[in-house]
């Protein structure tokens, strides 16, 4: 992700700074102390839709890394690995590279709620995805990317995101499941949204799929005019965004899309098993007390060009 303009980024790179310090002076409570195991990995594994089954491959206890295996409900899926931050630790270097590339580092944070719902999206609709060059944006660690490779039969499958850390981590997980992509070529990619020299994969994606990339609204602009490069002209092509609401934030990237010349469509109620975690948690259901529409259900959007 990138910045627009000095002023947005003296505000990005204000506010990664501010976070960087309340980490540093925040002391953990005794209850937070003795949380241990799959609690430690990622916000999506306390708070989460549990579409996808996982367990701890490793012990976090003793690295700053962890490995989760991902068994995917469908007959003859193969178990995907996925190597990880844990959620409570981070580095200098985090922040200093953030701000040498003007990107954020949510991808390394955790393994958001709305890429999980967007890999269940992407299995059960895998024919979608058949004989179709696909590439994720925003990926952080490649869940979605991942799924689609495994189990879609798609000819290629590209998962890029715009911090080099994040890149490195998903070149790693697709080392670690190469086995189960077939005839699926994969790989990864750093690409800013505002990248200029990419001139080799301009209008070549049939398909472009992202989740949750439209909270902060300096990358709006770019984030539109990215997929408007990317997606085909010759051939039908869409991009599939799974985001929440956010307030306005997501409103406002569509306004981007419509001055990009995109078009696009919403829809709320769009997989039943989706929609069926949607309405236990907001009829309460303990496992995410505290789940907004708002900001924790990701709606479906689709664009072309």
């Amino acid at each position: 992700m990138e910045t627009g303009t000095t002023g947005t980024s003296v505000k990005a790179s204000s506010l990664r700074w501010k976070i960087l310090r309340q980490a540093i002076l925040r002391k953990p409570n005794a209850d937070e102390q003795s949380e241990i195991g799959v609690k430690r990995i990622t916000r999506k594994t306390k708070q989460g839709f549990n579409l996808l089954p996982c367990h701890l491959v490793d012990d976090p206890s003793h690295s700053s890394d962890v490995t989760v295996c991902y068994t995917l409900p469908i007959d003859s899926a193969p178990k995907l690995y996925l190597t990880q931050r844990v959620v409570d630790h981070a580095e200098l270097r985090d922040f200093e590279i953030c701000n040498k590339y003007n990107i954020d580092n949510t991808g390394l944070v955790c393994q958001w709620p709305s890429e999980e719902v967007l890999a269940y999206f992407c299995l059960s609709h895998a024919d979608m995805f058949r004989s179709k060059r696909v590439i994720e944006l925003g990926s952080g660690y490649g869940l979605a990317g991942l799924v689609i490779a495994a189990v879609t039969e798609a000819s290629e499958v590209v998962i890029s995101d715009g911090n080099p850390q994040v890149v490195d981590y998903i070149q790693h997980n697709i080392d670690a499941n190469s086995k189960a992509f077939g005839g699926t070529r994969v790989k990864s990619m750093m690409l800013h949204w505002n990248q200029n020299e990419i001139s080799n994969i301009s209008s070549t994606f049939d398909l472009i799929v992202a989740s949750d990339c439209t909270f902060f609204k300096e990358f709006h602009n770019g984030l539109a005019q990215i997929v408007k490069f990317l997606l085909g002209k010759v051939q039908p092509s869409e991009a599939i965004f799974l985001s929440p609401k956010r307030g306005d934030s997501l409103d406002k990237f569509l306004e981007k899309t419509k001055e990009n010349d995109l078009r696009f469509s919403i829809t709320e109620n769009y997989d039943a098993e989706i929609w069926k975690h949607h309405t236990e948690f907001m009829n309460g259901a303990v496992s995410w007390p505290s789940y907004q529409k708002d900001h924790c259900y990701p709606l479906l959007i689709r664009i072309t060009v």
